[in-house]
């Protein structure tokens, strides 16, 4: 199946280190070559990068790597198919609007025999069942808060019984950004870390790259990254409980 990456920070941070190693994993040191794609938040905003070939030798990853695009929310994911071609429309994350902000999805897993009726205002693209799931979700999420997007505590625990709900079709390992906050879920496989000061040099699983983060950050930074697998081989990652879902927002896990 696929792999998902997430960062979210209380400043604006580039994902260059991380995505190195997680883009390596599409194609040479791991078999999700089947498209990528990364979704940047700036401010309101969205720099959306997608691309139907292997990361490792898409010409779009390697300008990801290059260029320090700086963000507070991040979301890319490296893709295996089990539903869908493998076509441009179909790679993620997804994009769509609501409340008007954009909203950034992907998902690793595979839903079985789910189909439900889109009936509003989101309809698929594609033809993946992650972005019918997205379709599905959004749609619920305005059915059931109307047209002003409710407190935090409320969408938590909405995003808590849909996940929930889905989930029961296979598995749903999932990441959705509204560019405030981080909504993971876990079904099968995800870690988190929270890097903040005192930073430590880090070093990569698949590529021989390391870096000191004391010497790119300020005693202020904090930067919690989530993905499928561990990133890093000197660092200590928390493994998600299967079913769980976490919000993350400033760089922080956000308390139940």
């Amino acid at each position: 199946m696929c792999q998902l990456l997430g960062m979210n920070c209380n400043i604006p941070t580039d994902i260059v280190f991380s995505f190195t190693g997680f883009a390596t994993r599409g194609g040479r040191t791991d078999e999700h070559k089947d498209g990528w794609g990364i979704a940047f938040f700036e401010g309101k905003g969205v720099r959306h990068f997608v691309d139907h070939q292997p990361a490792m030798s898409s010409p779009v990853a390697d300008l990801i790597k290059r260029f320090p695009i700086k963000s507070k929310n991040v979301i890319a994911h490296i893709r295996k198919a089990t539903q869908g071609q493998v076509t441009l429309e179909n790679c993620h994350p997804f994009v769509r609007e609501c409340w008007g902000r954009y909203w950034v999805f992907a998902h690793n897993g595979d839903l079985k025999n789910f189909a439900p009726l889109l009936d509003g205002a989101y309809h698929t693209v594609g033809t993946t069942d992650s972005e019918l799931a997205f379709c599905y979700l959004l749609q619920q999420m305005r059915r059931r808060f109307g047209d002003t997007q409710p407190p935090m505590r409320e969408l938590r625990a909405f995003m808590r019984e849909i996940t929930a709900e889905i989930a029961q079709y296979g598995s749903f390992n999932m990441m959705l950004s509204n560019g405030e906050a981080l909504f993971a879920h876990c079904s099968t496989k995800l870690h988190y870390i929270v890097r903040q000061y005192p930073f430590a040099t880090a070093t990569l699983a698949d590529e021989e790259v390391a870096v000191d983060f004391s010497e790119v950050t300020t005693p202020q930074d904090k930067v919690a990254v989530i993905v499928t697998e561990p990133l890093t081989t000197n660092e200590s990652w928390t493994q998600f409980a299967p079913g769980e879902l976490k919000v993350f927002a400033d760089g922080d896990l956000l308390p139940d």
